[in-house]
């Protein structure tokens, strides 16, 4: 009988020990979630993004527009740059990633194309660049070494491979493998790009890329930079980091200018990633002047007596 009783607290008790506490884990997650609803600018609208990502309600292009998907900005990209292209008679775009890390934004911006290609029958290309052996060592305080740190964000190159499906992997220093890439792949124009070298000497390098032959981008670029709001640890400002060399670029080029989405930060409701966006524009492109609205939008005067 001891033995029996013996077994019962040795056995049973520490479980619902453990029990109690997972309980008590996920009440606190439950209230801490809660409350980030109920502060939230927008909660009910919050909720239902919630909701519809969760169960996947409705079809891809609504999801997309209410941000219920994974990396709603990543879709965001692709999706506009899709459109465009669509709308200037180009098949094919491709879409870029500066910065694959494990290669998590490039496994999601293959479910994107894939989506987007249904959507608008439009192809989407992906490449992904990164050296496959994490960050290089910082070059100076531009490039935010209080924050970032060399071997960060390595790569484990034969699972990712087993894992990707269309995706394109380029490897090596962006100081080389911007110069040649055209040359070596001569892909179709590229419509979207995504920021995440977090170097200022690896973002500028890659800006570089931009001066390429106009056949290579479409006249107006998307492009999402991870690393140029942040918090009170990286303090991100326009003289270090991502938008030190969004500026530098800018005052290098009088015909290719990176600017903001303005439209994006005029709409009711602003998503944090709306200030992450830019749009690169290349002002002497041959079809940057090209019609693509209404073919005939009138305003007649209403209510004439």
């Amino acid at each position: 009988m001891f033995a029996r009783l013996k077994k019962r607290l040795f056995a049973t008790h520490p479980l619902t020990i453990r029990q109690r506490i997972w309980r008590r884990i996920k009440y606190i997650l439950r209230i801490k979630q809660l409350s980030k609803l109920l502060f939230a600018p927008h909660p009910l609208l919050d909720i239902r993004m919630r909701y519809v990502h969760k169960h996947e309600i409705g079809s891809y292009e609504y999801r997309l527009g209410l941000g219920a998907v994974d990396r709603p900005h990543y879709g965001y990209c692709v999706y506009h740059a899709a459109e465009l292209a669509k709308k200037l008679g180009i098949p094919r775009i491709s879409v870029v990633e500066f910065g694959v890390a494990g290669g998590n934004g490039l496994v999601n911006l293959e479910y994107h194309a894939q989506e987007i290609e249904k959507c608008l029958s439009v192809g989407i290309d992906i490449y992904g660049f990164d050296t496959g052996e994490g960050l290089p060592k910082p070059q100076d305080f531009r490039d935010l070494p209080y924050h970032w740190k060399q071997g960060f964000f390595r790569m484990d190159v034969p699972l990712l491979e087993r894992q990707l499906k269309r995706s394109n992997l380029v490897f090596g220093d962006i100081r080389e493998t911007s110069v040649n890439f055209f040359e070596r792949f001569d892909p179709a124009p590229i419509g979207a790009i995504m920021h995440d070298f977090d170097y200022y000497s690896s973002t500028l390098s890659a800006l570089q890329m931009l001066e390429g032959d106009e056949n290579y981008f479409l006249p107006r670029v998307f492009n999402y930079f991870d690393d140029i709001a942040g918090s009170e640890i990286e303090m991100y400002c326009d003289y270090t980091g991502e938008r030190l060399a969004i500026n530098e670029f800018n005052g290098q080029h009088e015909d290719i200018k990176i600017a903001d989405a303005y439209y994006l930060l005029a709409r009711k409701v602003v998503q944090p990633w709306y200030h992450q966006i830019r749009i690169c524009h290349f002002f002497k492109h041959s079809q940057y002047n090209n019609f693509i609205c209404k073919e005939n939008e009138q305003r007649p005067l209403q209510h004439v007596t």
